[in-house]
């Protein structure tokens, strides 16, 4: 049977339409798709398609209830059960966490998931990423302090994989165990590293009833399988002994920490702004989640590890194809940045609203320049990614500053630092001797790695002046931008949330989840064999009023 549902004129799904409620126990009405579209919209709501007595070809009546003595109503054709946002995604999630959604907003560096976006994420019952790399220890410190105060909920901070930078990892691991922040997403990492493991072991015991307690957890992002299995995996033993031997921990704490995962939760991170692999969502995660399923069962740990997904979850239709993969939480980036509690500048929100799928490039990532790594970046509006590409190229051309030819000598000058080399050094010097001394020192050394120094100076400052929005460097700007962002804008245009000033990110996220939800209802009537005549894309953005409306 696949049957086109009759249907009038009407608004799409999403839209101001029809307020009936549909409540009372057995409530037919005659067939009016409007109507059953208005009850799909109630997302909790359930519906049953009930048959005309008299012809049976299609559905002439629709109930909302079971009988009063539950049995189901008839002649019955079929059944689209309630869903709601609060139930997509694994419960454990939620509960591990203490968050209503199977969702969080993942950490964007230089504070632009900042500490206003994490409590407002908080405040709806959200979870939320403080963007902490590539800030200073202090900024950290102060960020967490102010969190730990006034977030109304759970929250966690970014740790960034630093491997030019060894001793910073170090300072964030007592930064966040000086004040137990129990949550941090480790992210751009490479391999593991003592003070991840140190992070994550620290503090671990057994409680009144033998149960193996690690107070720190991990949520880890990945790309890559061979680093998806050393997260799902115990801490290496050899990393646990370099621990005992430094004091941090005890052989009997190495010991039940060879019962845990580094990470109870795995992030599997497919195309996304910033650190990216550019790997395809729908090839990557099913291999995670297959890993996942041979770790547990080979190690049987006690609270099983989830798999979630991230980059490119912008849409209704991308939520409800990660939750329908299995996905036991999805996590968005940056669609996050366009909202108005990000740490970006309104410059920069212009031009995210702006973007297309299209619009997006790898450039040379400032942390791990030296390295080769690249981040995807906004390539509509700025010269950004060229001015990357070209400073890499000289990089690997040439051994110093001093052996650039005159003609890119002046080029870089006149376009690039605005300034003399020689200037712009002493500006980094003085930079690095507050960050890292050894970096100075080692530059001092070896002309190659000053040179290094004072490029990564300018990919570094191009993301200030997005954020803080250096109106006279806008060409120079460096945007983190997957192409989920382009997505969101074409879902959202002539909507509620086309409005760059609308757009706030608990708001987003409860269109994300509920629309998803909507979409899982109309796949339901499906797969039964009932369509309305709407596309799928006929779901759209509502307001804040309706979102109420439709949850309650």
């Amino acid at each position: 049977m696949n049957k086109s549902l009759p249907h009038p004129e009407a608004a799409p799904f999403g839209a101001d339409i029809h307020p009936t409620g549909l409540r009372l126990p057995l409530q037919r009405q005659a067939w009016d798709a409007e109507l059953v579209r208005d009850t799909l919209n109630r997302v909790a709501t359930p519906i049953y398609l009930l048959y005309d007595p008299e012809d049976n070809d299609e559905p002439r009546a629709f109930a909302t209830e079971a009988a009063d003595n539950g049995a189901t109503p008839q002649p019955f054709a079929g059944y689209v059960p309630g869903c709601v946002p609060t139930s997509l995604g694994n419960p454990s999630f939620r509960a591990a966490h203490g968050v209503r959604y199977s969702y969080y907003a993942g950490a964007m560096a230089n504070g632009i998931a900042s500490v206003a976006m994490v409590q407002a994420l908080a405040e709806a019952g959200f979870l939320g990423i403080f963007g902490a790399a590539g800030l200073a220890p202090a900024e950290v410190e102060a960020a967490i302090q102010t969190l730990q105060q006034d977030c109304a909920g759970p929250f966690g901070v970014n740790f960034i994989h630093s491997p030019n930078e060894a001793d910073l990892e170090n300072t964030l691991c007592d930064l966040y165990l000086r004040h137990e922040v129990r949550l941090v997403e480790a992210s751009a990492f490479l391999d593991l590293t003592l003070p991840i493991v140190r992070y994550r072991v620290t503090g671990i015991h057994q409680d009144a009833e033998g149960r193996t307690v690690a107070p720190n957890r991990i949520i880890a992002k990945v790309s890559r399988i061979e680093l998806a299995r050393k997260f799902m995996s115990p801490p290496p033993e050899k990393m646990l002994q370099a621990l005992v031997a430094q004091g941090a921990i005890t052989e009997a704490q190495a010991a039940l920490a060879a019962q845990i995962p580094m990470a109870e939760d795995i992030t599997a991170e497919a195309d996304s702004g910033g650190h990216t692999d550019n790997r395809p969502a729908i090839a990557l995660f099913p291999t995670i989640a297959a890993l996942r399923d041979q770790l547990q069962a080979e190690y049987d740990y006690a609270t099983p590890l989830r798999v979630g997904l991230a980059g490119g979850i912008s849409t209704p239709a991308s939520v409800a194809a990660a939750f329908a993969m299995g996905a036991a939480y999805v996590v968005t980036g940056t669609i996050n940045q366009a909202c108005v509690e990000s740490g970006s500048s309104d410059l920069v929100r212009g031009m995210l609203a702006e973007a297309e799928q299209a619009d997006v490039i790898m450039a040379p990532a400032a942390d791990m320049f030296e390295m080769g790594v690249n981040v995807q970046v906004l390539k509509r509006g700025t010269m950004f990614s060229m001015r990357g590409a070209r400073l890499y190229q000289l990089y690997k051309s040439y051994d110093s500053l001093e052996a650039l030819p005159e003609a890119e000598r002046q080029k870089l000058e006149k376009t690039v630092f605005r300034d003399s080399l020689d200037n712009t050094w002493a500006a980094t010097r003085d930079f690095f001797l507050n960050r890292d001394p050894k970096e100075v020192e080692r530059a001092e050394r070896d002309p190659k790695h000053k040179m290094a120094l004072v490029f990564r100076s300018y990919l570094g400052q191009a993301s200030r002046w997005a954020n803080q929005g250096v109106a006279d460097r806008k060409i120079d700007f460096q945007v983190w931008c997957g192409p989920a962002m382009g997505a969101f804008n074409e879902w959202t245009r002539d909507s509620y949330l086309a409005e760059a000033g609308n757009r706030r990110v608990a708001v987003v996220a409860q269109n994300l989840l509920y629309g998803a939800a909507l979409l899982i209802r109309l796949e339901s009537m499906r797969q039964q064999g009932f369509h309305l005549p709407e596309t799928r894309s006929a779901v759209r953005p509502v307001t804040p009023q309706q979102l109420e409306e439709y949850l309650h």
